[in-house]
């Protein structure tokens, strides 16, 4: 635990301060709210691994909460959205702000090709799969990738569907390239699952303007995480740097982001929002899912993952590649959960001394316990070493 001081000698934001009020404004601290209101203050939630994602809304949205609310609100009520978010990554999104996220993820310029020549698809291509989409998909059908891409070849040609992209131990047809760029024009997100196979739906979504998009996300953004930086944002966005340096001299000199000092450092917040609590700071102990959306955006990452936590805790400079356990909002061990019929095993290993106090032994007995609670099971807790690599 740290005693530093919410500031800095400088008078600028300490990484106590800042991560305290990250923690408080996504429902760490204090759960509470909908599934779709905890997913917006998150600004999106991880759902490579749906497991994941549903264990870090349940987490954040308490009362009780399970993994089948969850699945509810994105399969029944609909008040959640799952496509293709922030970095290109399949994210839960609240249905509401479906038109700001792909009014902005359209309007971010995108970087070098992904496919090789041969491969790629032409721009003009680009937009005839997509029209082709948005045709097959507007009547509201939900189709698996084999129905979806009959309905594309049938609207623009063979070429769409050969079998051209390196996918696994597989070749996906062409069309597939398109899907991120799809979800982002907000003709494409998924559906339910068939049996086994995934499908697609529309999301019936008019995108806003970008300009004003992408300003309402970076305000949203640096609200949730700031104090940020072009480069940190540009990270989480997965985004050009210069691209992310304009925006912010930009919205800079509209008044709309505020210069502060962070950690010695240059950083921004939203205008108006440069309050942060300078009394001890958050107190407790969490535990975070894989690609947790804290353990993503929490910057800088040299403090999120401190000393021996940086080599343990990160999969080559990745977060989120191993579920991580907070004490006071900075990483202080990996663990791991597994299922064997009504009953879950939740190991822990720490990493320092911040989880030897008897007071932390039992909030993380209580915090595996509610682990156990969202995943519909009983849960046990082990401290010792988590023997599985990552994404295990």
């Amino acid at each position: 635990m740290t005693n530093r001081d919410a500031r800095t000698p400088s008078g600028g934001v300490t990484w106590r301060a800042a991560a305290a009020r990250r923690i408080a404004r996504q429902g760490l601290d204090t759960p509470g709210g909908s599934p779709a209101g905890v997913v917006g203050a998150m600004l999106g939630a991880h759902a490579q691994v749906m497991s994941a994602a549903e264990l870090s809304v349940a987490l954040r949205t308490g009362g009780g909460t399970t993994r089948e609310d969850v699945r509810s609100a994105l399969w029944q009520e609909r008040s959640l959205v799952k496509t293709y978010g922030p970095r290109g990554t399949v994210h839960l999104l609240p249905a509401a702000d479906l038109p700001l996220w792909t009014g902005a993820l359209s309007a971010v310029p995108s970087g070098a090709p992904g496919m090789p020549e041969g491969v790629r698809m032409t721009p003009e291509q680009t937009d005839a799969v997509i029209d082709a989409i948005r045709d097959a998909l507007g009547g509201g059908e939900a189709l698996t990738v084999d129905e979806l891409t009959d309905a594309i070849t049938a609207r623009t040609g063979s070429w769409a569907g050969d079998r051209v992209m390196e996918a696994f131990q597989d070749k996906w047809p062409r069309w597939r390239q398109a899907t991120h760029t799809a979800a982002h024009r907000g003709v494409l997100a998924f559906g339910p699952v068939r049996g086994r196979r995934v499908t697609y739906t529309s999301p019936d979504v008019t995108p806003l303007a970008g300009p004003a998009a992408v300003t309402e996300l970076l305000a949203r953004y640096l609200r949730a995480y700031g104090p940020s930086t072009p480069q940190w944002f540009a990270r989480w966005l997965a985004a050009p740097r210069t691209w992310a340096a304009r925006l912010f001299a930009e919205q800079a000199e509209a008044g709309l982001i505020t210069e502060v000092t962070y950690e010695d450092g240059a950083a921004w917040v939203a205008a108006g929002d440069t309050a942060f609590d300078e009394g001890p700071g958050h107190r407790g102990v969490r535990l975070l899912p894989y690609f947790d959306a804290y353990a993503i955006a929490a910057q800088p990452r040299e403090r999120l993952f401190p000393g021996a936590a940086w080599d343990r805790a990160l999969g080559r400079g990745q977060a989120g590649n191993y579920p991580v356990v907070l004490v006071d909002g900075t990483v202080a061990g990996v663990w791991h959960q597994r299922r064997s019929g009504s009953r879950v095993t939740v190991t822990v290993e720490p990493v320092g001394p911040a989880l030897d106090a008897p007071a932390a032994r039992r909030e993380l007995a209580d915090r595996a316990e509610r682990v156990g609670e969202v995943l519909q099971a009983r849960a046990g807790l082990v401290v010792g070493p988590v023997t599985v690599g990552p994404h295990a």
